[in-house]
């Protein structure tokens, strides 16, 4: 029986890339998997409002197995949240394969006693190691950037973000004719920041927010 396969890919900004990540697809086709859905986003993975991963969770029937290529593009969420919606997958009845994460359900569901016992809790634990090393790895970034901008405003070298302009100008071909949340799938980005570049855009049209 082919297994299906939802697909998660994901990049923290708009100048990343999700190119790379889309080897992910073929290769659990590869593996003899019937991909049902790749859903891809550019969002923080520290945050748990992500459109496209809420969208995958709704979409998920029991039996699913969710692929993403490292733990931290499902989450950099802090522990508690982020095992909150671990818990969301697993309540559809769906498996999570990712690296760092073992997932050893069909193992556990074969097993009883003292051995169903002990794999769970080795489940639970590999789980919430890597979670917890995806937001680690999360806080130490936003430390290292907090700091090299607080050098470069010393040095008088910062200038701060660079808008991507062809980005934006995606979003404002888009929106007239999408809604806010067809224009961030369809051009890559956050709800947050279609409302923002467009109202931006109004607001040089002359026609308010």
């Amino acid at each position: 029986m082919t297994k299906s396969a939802r697909i998660y890919l994901r990049v923290s900004t708009e100048s990343q890339d999700l190119e790379r990540q889309e080897s992910v697809i073929q290769d659990a086709k590869a593996a003899g998997y019937y991909v049902a859905g790749v859903y891809r986003e550019t969002a923080s993975g520290a945050r748990a409002d992500r459109p496209e991963l809420l969208r995958m969770i709704d979409d998920l029937q029991s039996g699913d197995l969710v692929i993403a290529e490292k733990i931290d593009r499902i989450s950099r969420l802090p522990l508690p949240e982020a095992e909150k919606l671990i818990a969301s997958i697993r309540e559809k009845g769906a498996m999570l394969s990712v690296p760092g994460v073992v997932d050893l359900s069909e193992l556990v569901a074969a097993s009883d006693g003292v051995s169903r016992i002990v794999l769970e809790a080795v489940q639970e634990l590999l789980l919430k190691l890597a979670l917890q090393m995806a937001r680690d790895d999360y806080e130490g970034r936003r430390e290292r950037q907090k700091q090299g901008i607080e050098l470069a405003k010393k040095e008088g070298k910062y200038q701060g973000r660079k808008a991507d302009t062809e980005k934006h100008e995606l979003i404002i071909k888009l929106r007239p004719h999408h809604s806010i949340k067809e224009t961030a799938r369809l051009s890559g980005c956050s709800e947050s920041q279609v409302k923002l570049v467009w109202a931006k855009h109004q607001k040089m049209l002359g026609q308010g927010e």
